[in-house]
């Protein structure tokens, strides 16, 4: 073997151990990245799972707040309740508006379709009636004021009167009573509160006292008391003929009888 043949084969030897030598340091490397990269993988893996492991043992361990639970659902039962009272309250607000509004409408149409009449002030100061019968008594009455009756026009209601009742043949009747009612239709007259007539030497207190001119009768009832001089009676009805002056006493009741005081 030739000496130029040797040198050869030394270089080529040393360009193989050469390229070995870089291929195996760069594989190696490689190999020790990618198992570094791998185990690093790995790792973050375990990692992770232990992660959810541990929080997933403390979402367990964590106790569910049942207090709570029930607060929430408490405050949406009474904010629901609430609702509905406010809604059913404003509901009848507008409904009681509603029927305000109906009825001022109704009371303004009824105003407007009936108005009131003016009140009149019918009131008569200074009253006198003067009438006279066919025998020829002749009935006054006189009252300071008066005013026809709301019932009855043909009745005038009278205030402080005084009634004079004359005739031929007998004594003067006088009557005086607070107040009257007479009616000009029929010449009946109705005395009434403290009443007090005067005939002759007598005096009749009463609470009620009716005139007729008509048949010539006038009974005083309730409270009757007839006063003389020489006694005191107490009575439930006294009827008094005006033409005749004749005067029947009744008791009050028939078991009663007519008390007299005698003076």
């Amino acid at each position: 073997m030739s000496l130029k043949s040797l040198i050869q084969i030394i270089i080529l030897l040393i360009i193989i151990i050469i390229l070995g030598g870089v291929y195996f340091n760069y594989f190696a490397n490689n190999n020790k990245i990618s198992l570094e990269n791998s185990e690093k993988k790995i790792e973050t893996k375990v990692e992770e799972k232990e992660n959810e492991k541990k929080e997933t043992k403390v979402l367990n361990e964590k106790p569910v707040d049942k207090t709570k639970i029930n607060e929430s659902e408490e405050v949406k039962e009474l904010k629901n309740e609430e609702v509905k009272e406010v809604k059913n309250e404003e509901v009848k607000e507008l409904k009681n508006e509603e029927v305000k509004e109906v009825k001022n409408e109704t009371v303004n149409l009824e105003k407007k379709t009936k108005p009131k009449k003016p009140e009149i002030n019918n009131e008569v100061k200074d009253i006198e009636y003067l009438t006279t019968d066919k025998s020829g008594n002749k009935y006054k009455i006189l009252a300071t004021s008066g005013r026809t009756n709301s019932e009855n026009k043909n009745i005038l209601d009278l205030d402080n009167v005084r009634g004079v009742i004359k005739s031929k043949k007998k004594s003067t009747v006088y009557i005086v009573s607070d107040f009257a009612e007479y009616n000009s239709s029929n010449l009946k007259s109705n005395f009434y509160q403290n009443v007090v007539i005067n005939y002759e030497d007598k005096e009749i207190t009463c609470d009620y006292f009716d005139v007729d001119m008509q048949t010539n009768i006038a009974i005083a009832y309730n409270n009757v008391v007839v006063t003389d001089p020489q006694s005191i009676m107490k009575a439930g009805k006294i009827i008094l003929n005006i033409e005749t002056k004749v005067i029947n006493i009744n008791p009050e009741n028939k078991k009663n009888k007519v008390k007299i005081k005698i003076n």
